[in-house]
């Protein structure tokens, strides 16, 4: 009878292969290849025309938009942190074309702020001198009626009202219309929730008055941001980039260049 068969070869060894030593040494193919990799990295980084110049120019470019985008976004706390002014409703505390660097509602809190919300109204900012754009009280970035396909408002918050507040009693006459000078003549009075009274500073009226209000009372969820800076006319390098794209018929293709450079619009509305 047979015994089993052993695994050893004729010379006594056990038949496998020593690669012990196998990679200690690049191979020749691999040295081709890490002086072709070398190579092609010192002719970009040293290139002074042609293909290899631009991109080495677009790459620091988005290093440098992207270093810069965090560190707004650390500051910040939303994105995009930045909004360009496209109407008059806040002249002459911020004008069309100026840009506007928003913080998040929670960043920079005031004294006399509402309860949760981060922001501190007009009203309250006249007794604690929190001002914005040289007027008491946040300048707020808001979604009207919460909707976010449309255009955000960014005018300042005047005052908090509750649930079923008579907020056309509680504000300012001087900001009523003179047909609306009466809760029952005011669809969004009384108010449907709590929130806020919010008007542009070069508007003549809150903008919850009917028939061409901005908005309902604002929600403090319909916040987006605060205004905590104001650029002059940086906002029209961004508005006539933008418009020039529109007109090629280039914006959709190039919209992600628009994101990275952090750029966002927000209407001021006339009610």
């Amino acid at each position: 009878m047979n015994g089993p068969r052993s695994g050893g070869s004729a010379d006594g060894s056990d038949g496998t292969r020593d690669n012990s030593d196998s990679g200690d040494e690049p191979t020749p193919r691999k040295r081709r290849k890490n002086r072709s990799v070398k190579e092609t990295l010192r002719r970009a980084t040293s290139a002074d025309s042609g293909v290899a110049l631009l991109a080495r120019d677009a790459v620091t470019v988005v290093v440098i938009v992207s270093i810069v985008g965090l560190l707004m976004f650390a500051v910040s706390g939303i994105w995009p942190p930045l909004v360009a002014i496209e109407s008059p409703s806040m002249e002459p505390n911020a004008n069309v074309g100026d840009m506007v660097f928003l913080v998040g509602d929670d960043r920079f809190v005031g004294d006399g702020a509402v309860d949760e919300t981060g922001v501190v109204p007009a009203d309250r900012g006249v007794g604690t001198d929190h001002e914005t754009f040289g007027e008491p009280g946040d300048v707020i970035v808001f979604e009207p009626n919460g909707d976010e396909s449309q255009t955000p408002i960014i005018h300042r918050a005047h005052f908090w009202v509750d649930e079923g507040d008579d907020w056309v009693a509680m504000g300012d006459p001087e900001y009523a219309p003179s047909a609306a000078t009466d809760c029952e003549l005011v669809s969004s009075c009384p108010a449907a929730h709590d929130g806020f009274i919010t008007k542009g500073d070069n508007n003549d009226h809150y903008d919850q008055f009917s028939p061409d209000g901005v908005s309902d009372v604002v929600k403090s969820e319909w916040v987006v941001g605060k205004g905590a800076l104001r650029i002059p006319w940086l906002g029209h390098v961004r508005l006539t980039f933008e418009s020039a794209l529109a007109v090629s018929g280039t914006a959709a293709s190039l919209s992600a260049i628009v994101g990275a450079a952090t750029f966002s619009s927000a209407s001021r509305r006339n009610t």
